[in-house]
C-alpha cells in the first residue's frame, strides 16, 4: 500500500525529468521542492549501496542540486535509512501520509465562495505563488510542473470579497483524490478557510466517483493537523528526508 501511495504522489506531483536506477526513482526538478528533487530508494535494490549513494550525490551535485533521500518504511535496502545517518545525512521535514475513506465521508460539500478550475488559470496560479510564497526565480518551475500533471486535476480557491484567501490543488488517479499545497493567505486563517478549501476539494474528487483521499502533512503543521484529524483523515505511515548539504 506504501508503494502504491508513493507511486500516486509522484504522479500528482511530476517532475521534470525522472532517472530509474535499480529501482531507485530519482526526480530532478530544478531544486523546486524536495519532493521532486529526491532519490526515491522504494523498489528491490541489488547493487551495492555505497556506489549506489555515491553515483547519487554525483548526479544531484552535477545539477546543482542538495542531495535528498525520500525515506519511507518500506525503502530499499533494509537498513538504507541507518546506513545514510552514519554517512552524514540528516532527517528533514517528517511527514504524515493520511488516508480519508469517502464512502464515510457526508459532511458539507460546498461553499458559495469555492471557485474551481480543471486547467491551470494565472488567477488560480498567481494566488498559488502569492500564498504559497513561491520564489520568484521557482515560479516558472512550478508553472512547468502543474502542467505537467497527467491525471485529472481539480484546482480550488475561496474568495472573500472577490480576493483569493485560500486555494489547493487535487489530483486524481485510480478512484484515490490527492489533495496538495492547502495554503491560505496569513491575514485570513483561523476563520474556517482551509476547512471549506479541503471540503471543496472532497467534493469535486467525490463528484469524479474517488472512493479514497490521501494528503501529505507535516508532523510540525499542528493546525492542519488537528484540521484534517477533525475531517476524518488517519495516518497511513510517514516519510522523511534524508539531506547532506
Amino acid at each position: 500500500m506504501i508503494r502504491s501511495l508513493e507511486e500516486l504522489a509522484f504522479n500528482a506531483w511530476p517532475s521534470l525529468q525522472t532517472l530509474l536506477y535499480d529501482g531507485w526513482v530519482l526526480r530532478f526538478a530544478d531544486g523546486y521542492t524536495k519532493r521532486a528533487n529526491s532519490a526515491n530508494p522504494l523498489y528491490y535494490s541489488g547493487t551495492d549501496v555505497t556506489r549506489k549513494i555515491e553515483t547519487c550525490e554525483k548526479l544531484y551535485r552535477g545539477q546543482g542540486l542538495k542531495v535528498v533521500f525520500k525515506m519511507t518504511p518500506v525503502s530499499q535496502p533494509e537498513g538504507l535509512d541507518s546506513f545514510l545517518a552514519a554517512q552524514g545525512y540528516q532527517v528533514d521535514s517528517p511527514t504524515s501520509v493520511q488516508l480519508l475513506d469517502m464512502s464515510a465521508w457526508n459532511q458539507p460539500t460546498t461553499t458559495p465562495d469555492a471557485v474551481y478550475c480543471e486547467s491551470l488559470t494565472e488567477e488560480w496560479f498567481s494566488a498559488f505563488c502569492e500564498l504559497g510564497s513561491v520564489d520568484p526565480q521557482r515560479q516558472l518551475t512550478a508553472r512547468r510542473l502543474l502542467q505537467l500533471i497527467v491525471s485529472a486535476k481539480g484546482l480550488a480557491a475561496i474568495r472573500q470579497n472577490g480576493h483569493v484567501v485560500a486555494c489547493g490543488l487535487g489530483v486524481l488517479q485510480d478512484g484515490f483524490v490527492g489533495l496538495f499545497d492547502i495554503v491560505v493567505d496569513r491575514r485570513f486563517r483561523r476563520q474556517g478557510h482551509g476547512r471549506q478549501l479541503v471540503q471543496s476539494l472532497l467534493a469535486w474528487g467525490q463528484h469524479q466517483a474517488a472512493h479514497t483521499a490521501y494528503l501529505q502533512v507535516m508532523l510540525n503543521n499542528e493546525p492542519a493537523l488537528r484540521l484534517y484529524s477533525t475531517l476524518g483523515f488517519q495516518e497511513k505511515y510517514q516519510y522523511w528526508y534524508r539531506v547532506k548539504e
